[in-house]
């Protein structure tokens, strides 16, 4: 039975007689095969033992209080998700919501595999101001409403359309955005509409009429020039016109949306 709750003192006691591993276990068999410092101290497990079960390879240290349990499967991104469970290291994968981070940005992109963005920083948002000490992971302080993140094999992530509009306001290549976008269509991970809404509130930054996510959304997709590119405008909807065309000095300029690198 997997552990989903802080246990109270008199539990923790009549658990200690257990083998350590098994304890840990509760945690990691829903946490691809990590545990944290923290869920082990409520597991019961002393700094000691902590220490012994390291030396003799029963668990492996990813991350600074993020340990792999020997046996396990190592997961994908393990190193994605070892900083994710850093961000609340007390409170348990299955229990998490957008309060304790979610991943975002090139790193949402990646667990999708959408676009080619490359994704050597962890990227997290959070409703409030943190601060990291790692220097391969990237916080960012902005809302999430519940619509605007999915849990994807145990981790919440903004969904592709979030993800989109968070890469434009960081200024993110305009090209490698449309190929995120058109990935996400054609893979029927987000539909056209879903990311025209998304654009809409961006679309003014472009040099596009106010609230016109249609618009922006046929732009980023005559960058990729993908063949569907028409269809999918059509089924964004009846908002406001297609990419304008027929007028440059209304449309963004391809280094409007900058490069971060």
């Amino acid at each position: 039975m997997v552990l989903r709750y802080s246990p109270y003192t008199g539990y923790i006691e009549g658990v200690t007689r257990e083998p350590a591993l098994v304890r840990l276990g509760r945690f990691a068999e829903d946490q691809w095969g990590l545990v944290t410092r923290r869920e082990a101290v409520v597991a019961g497990v002393s700094a000691a033992t902590m220490v012994r079960l390291i030396d003799r390879g029963d668990l492996e240290r990813v991350a600074h209080g993020v340990f792999h349990l020997r046996g396990a499967p190592m997961p994908d991104r393990a190193e994605l998700r070892a900083a994710w469970l850093q961000l609340a290291p007390g409170v348990p994968a299955w229990q998490r919501s957008a309060d304790q981070g979610v991943v975002s940005h090139r790193s949402a992109a990646a667990v999708f595999g959408l676009g080619h963005l490359p994704a050597d920083v962890h990227e997290f948002t959070l409703p409030a101001r943190r601060q990291s000490r790692r220097g391969d992971v990237r916080l960012h302080v902005r809302p999430l409403t519940v619509e605007e993140w999915v849990r994807v094999a145990g981790l919440l992530v903004t969904r592709p359309a979030r993800t989109v509009a968070d890469l434009l306001v960081d200024r993110e290549d305009s090209e490698a955005i449309a190929q995120v976008i058109a990935d996400a269509i054609r893979g029927r991970v987000e539909t056209p509409g879903s990311f025209a809404a998304a654009l809409g509130p961006l679309a003014s930054r472009r040099g596009l009429p106010r609230g016109d996510g249609r618009g922006l959304l046929g732009w980023l997709l005559d960058l990729v020039g993908d063949p569907e590119a028409g269809r999918w405008l059509d089924e964004a909807g009846s908002g406001p016109g297609r990419a304008r065309s027929a007028a440059p000095a209304a449309r963004p300029s391809p280094g409007g949306a900058g490069t971060r690198r």
